[in-house]
């Protein structure tokens, strides 16, 4: 293996290692407290009735 590709794998190990713990820290800082939840938003109404359908 040459060094080139040593380099090279060495570069992409570190990303993705950055990427990783960049991950981990996110969720391990997560403030679920301070979010308010996607599914407990107001609804929509439609009002859907046979004449306007057509």
């Amino acid at each position: 293996m040459s060094g080139a590709m040593k380099a090279t794998l060495l570069a992409i190990a570190i990303v993705l290692i950055g990427m990783a713990g960049s991950f981990i820290w996110f969720v391990a800082t997560w403030d679920k407290e301070a979010e308010q939840p996607i599914g407990f938003g107001p609804a929509f109404e439609t009002n859907i009735t046979e004449d306007s359908r057509a």
